[in-house]
């Protein structure tokens, strides 16, 4: 005859741990929290006399025993006797029952590993004693929740909210974690009556691993951590519950001690116990209560200190990070050069910043005019708020209307939030528009009116907005013959020529050139991390003689293209790679063998002349065309359609 297979139960209580009981052939065994069950749970969840687990006469069944929260095998509720089969997973609260068959695991020596006659085998005695003290559980205080209604019944409740308001004042200014432990611990001792307590927590809050806690507050201050009972600390953080329990005194009669988790995001990491002495007054469940809510405010200003900190670290970086970008902008951004007509521009700069007037700069594509607005920004009165450019060119009619005034939702196709324009964006600044020779005559008007100091709408909107910006426009065309030519306001015209600042090419001021060219060395020898001396006489000589058609942009690519393909320590002429494109304002002289008699032509008909050349020698290609002569391709279409419709 066939002896049968042994049947045994691991138990997975976060209290007590892993430990496994053996079922014996036609025996019953109850589960429950009552110290009778032979398998006691230690969650709240689970009732006194919650399940039965017994042999029948078809194997091993389970039935709830009438139970508060219910019974779960393999997560479906058991509803009527069930049978249980070896791999079943019966769930109560958080612990979990595990059928096993065959032989139980043994341990290094050869037993049975943690079985005994019930789920306390394995436990020290104290412990068992301890659980045994407990005689109320809270997984979740209501003090806080239900006080509106009770403060007025319960004199008692009033004094705790009186208390916890104090304690959120106390706590919102404690500045470390050693603080708000101290002031919560004293509260928790003023509210409960109790004569001694401590706070446990992790070196680091942020740890949610099984980090080892230490006293960080204790009244009095002599008091050891040892002096807890043991367990306490681990059943507290395992079923995330506090615990009144009452245990004999060492010098008679007896203690109750509250223990409640401190819980940081939503999860416990420390432990706040108090113990009131026998003779001074009973311990109750209000004082639980209480206890819980003082770890709740605990909690929170552990995780607003830990967000303090986070954000002030963020802060300092951001600072640092915001430093070094204002360094870095402000190197670029600076003015470099001795001549006069750059001394002269500086002067202009310095008493227009102080003032609100309109500037209108005019100089040749690429000379700086954006850095003369940014000076101008940056020594004003502004400089704090912010610096927003557009260039007017670079946009269709309707697109470049977005983009100023902003837009409503739904305005137009793509529309699809509402979006501030420049303006909204450059509020209580400085709104930099560059080629503002190229905006349409219909966005001109409106621009007009916002320059005028009228409110404006966005796109698509009904809405009126004011703002305080000062406009610092720039261009590179001749505005008198676009006013002239109906292409430009006149009004508008009067109204940016508040203060005009012209601004040479970089051919008017050859003294500049070693300068700027030094500066671009020196900038771009750090950034690509290349030892360089500086330029042979050969190729200083060069760029004094050169006309620099593109101006300061140009001399700025010369250099930075030089630096990234230099191979030797010096700079010579030939890795400059100078052009040889006439300038677009001034021609400079002709080369030897091509003189010819002066002919007397307009502007217009030069630089038309110009760019049908610069098209011609580049096969018709605009694109190319367009960066050769250092304007956008819009502006070149722009320049061909009136030119074609003369």
């Amino acid at each position: 005859m066939t002896a049968p297979i042994p049947t045994f139960l691991i138990v997975r209580d976060p209290v007590t741990g892993r430990s496994i009981i053996p079922l014996a052939p036609g025996e019953s065994v109850t589960l429950g929290r009552a110290p009778t069950n032979r398998v006691q749970l230690h969650d709240e969840q689970a009732s006194r006399f919650h399940a039965e687990i017994r042999d029948a006469a078809a194997g091993w069944s389970i039935r709830d025993l009438d139970s508060r929260n219910g019974t779960l095998v393999d997560g479906e509720r058991v509803a009527a006797e069930r049978q249980l089969a070896p791999g079943d997973v019966v769930t109560i609260g958080r612990v979990e029952i595990v059928i096993c068959d065959g032989v139980p695991p043994v341990d290094s020596t050869g037993d049975v590993a943690a079985v005994g006659g019930t789920a306390e085998a394995g436990i020290s005695p104290e412990l068992q004693a301890w659980q045994a003290s407990i005689t109320h559980r809270r997984a979740k205080g209501r003090l806080l929740e239900d006080i509106r209604e009770s403060a007025g019944t319960a004199p008692r409740v009033g004094r705790a909210a009186a208390e916890l308001c104090r304690l959120a004042f106390a706590l919102g200014r404690a500045a470390d974690v050693r603080s708000v432990a101290k002031l919560a611990l004293e509260s928790a001792l003023q509210g409960a009556g109790a004569v001694r307590g401590m706070v446990l927590l992790p070196e680091q809050i942020a740890d949610r691993s099984d980090a080892e806690l230490e006293r960080v507050a204790a009244m009095p201050e002599e008091w050891p951590a040892s002096a807890i009972p043991q367990g306490v600390i681990t059943a507290v953080l395992g079923t995330d519950e506090a615990v009144l329990a009452c245990t004999a005194a060492p010098a008679g009669g007896r203690v109750a001690g509250i223990s409640a988790p401190v819980r940081s995001s939503g999860r416990p990491v420390g432990v706040l116990h108090v113990e009131v002495e026998a003779g001074l007054r009973e311990a109750t469940p209000d004082d639980l209560e209480f206890v819980m809510a003082v770890c709740d405010a605990l909690g929170l200003a552990i995780d607003n200190l830990a967000a303090r900190q986070a954000l002030s670290s963020r802060l300092a970086r951001s600072a640092d990070e915001n430093e070094q970008l204002r360094r870095r902008l402000g190197e670029e951004s600076r003015m470099v050069g001795s001549s006069a007509s750059l001394q002269t521009i500086i002067g202009q700069i310095e008493r227009v910043a102080a003032t609100k007037a309109t500037v209108l700069i005019r100089g040749e594509s690429g000379v700086g005019k954006e850095l003369v607005a940014r000076a101008i920004h940056d020594a004003s009165g502004r400089r704090n708020a912010p610096f927003v450019c557009l260039n007017c060119a670079a946009l269709t009619e309707t697109l470049l209307e977005s983009e100023l005034f902003g837009h409503e939702k739904g305005a137009f196709t793509g529309a699809t939030e509402r979006k501030a324009g420049k303006f909204e964006a450059a509020h209580k600044g400085t709104l930099f528009l560059d080629e503002i020779g190229e905006m349409s005559l219909a966005i001109q008007a409106k621009f007009l009116r916002v320059l005028e100091g009228h409110p404006f709408e966005r796109v698509g909107g009904s809405t009126r907005v004011q703002v305080d910006v000062r406009v610092v426009a720039a261009t590179n065309r001749n505005l008198e013959e676009a006013v002239s030519a109906g292409e430009f306001r006149r009004d508008l015209y009067f109204r940016l020529k508040v203060v005009e600042i012209l601004v040479p090419p970089l051919r008017k001021r050859p003294e500049d050139i070693e300068m700027l060219a030094n500066h671009f060395l020196q900038r771009f020898a750090a950034e690509a991390g290349h030892r360089l001396g500086g330029f042979t006489p050969a190729a200083m000589a060069a760029m004094r003689a050169y006309h620099w058609p593109g101006n300061i942009r140009e001399l700025r690519n010369c250099v930075e293209r030089a630096v990234v393909l230099s191979q030797e320590e010096w700079i010579d002429a030939p890795e400059l790679a100078l052009s040889h494109l006439a300038s677009a304002g001034d021609t400079g002289p002709l080369p030897a063998g091509r003189e010819a008699p002066f002919a007397p032509i307009s502007l217009d008909e030069m630089e038309r002349k110009h760019v049908l050349a610069t098209l011609e020698a580049v096969g018709g290609n605009k694109t190319k065309a367009a960066a050769i002569l250092g304007i956008e391709r819009s502006t070149l279409d722009r320049k061909m359609a009136r030119w074609a419709a003369k």
